[in-house]
């Protein structure tokens, strides 16, 4: 049985079934996950995704994971990245409601990187972003990377199927230069980090605090 999220969220085609965790203690900011590709069998239950929220949660962020239109209990259908970017800032929209005036982090698994980065290049209310396993290799056009002003942490596997590390380089090297960048990448790794689902957590966990810690000096 598909397990069922705990809310559902307005959405421009009618709603997106979400997840929303709140950390321990004092609520710190907020995050956003976005799930890889639909057709691939994505969904906000991915173990990558489940283990990046819980990195973010970890930090003391109230963070939201979502499906895409299509994807389980969300309604509408798959729009090959396009509407999927809409899907995003309904997410952030249902976020600033609930928890104004606190900073956004959001992160993205492979097609989630690639839709959730861009949506989110010039949008104040995002603070910081995650990309994970960034498919470089399949998606060739995230040039506008280049116009992030934003921190960015990437993590990446060795092997990944979808992103080679050479052409991540390549990317990084665009993008180092204009904003704040951090890597991580995990040696006999693969696309979907299997024997490092651990230390994708908490190597998320420990470069959020870091970025917000560096935020109140």
């Amino acid at each position: 049985m598909y397990p069922k999220g705990n809310l559902f969220i307005e959405a421009s085609h009618g709603k997106l079934e979400a997840i929303l965790k709140e950390p321990r203690g004092d609520v710190k900011g907020v995050g956003i996950v976005c799930h890889p590709h639909p057709l691939g069998g994505g969904t906000m239950h991915n173990k990558v995704v489940y283990r990046a929220a819980a990195g973010l949660i970890d930090a003391g962020l109230a963070t939201l994971r979502f499906n895409f239109r299509g994807v389980g209990n969300s309604t509408g259908d798959h729009d090959d990245g396009r509407g999927e970017r809409q899907d995003v800032l309904d997410a952030l929209a249902y976020l600033t409601q609930n928890y104004p005036n606190l900073p956004i982090t959001l992160a993205g698994f492979s097609f989630g990187s690639r839709v959730g980065t861009e949506v989110v290049l010039d949008d104040d209310r995002v603070v910081r972003l995650v990309s994970i396993g960034t498919p470089v290799d399949k998606y060739k056009d995230y040039d506008y990377l280049e116009n992030l002003r934003k921190p960015i942490l990437f993590v990446h596997g060795d092997n990944d199927e979808f992103g080679s590390v050479e052409n991540l380089n390549e990317l990084i090297a665009k993008v180092s230069p204009v904003t704040d960048t951090n890597v991580k990448v995990f040696e006999n790794c693969g696309h979907f980090f299997d024997d490092h689902l651990m230390q994708l957590r908490m190597t998320i966990h420990d470069w959020a605090l870091e970025k917000m810690a560096e935020n109140r000096t």
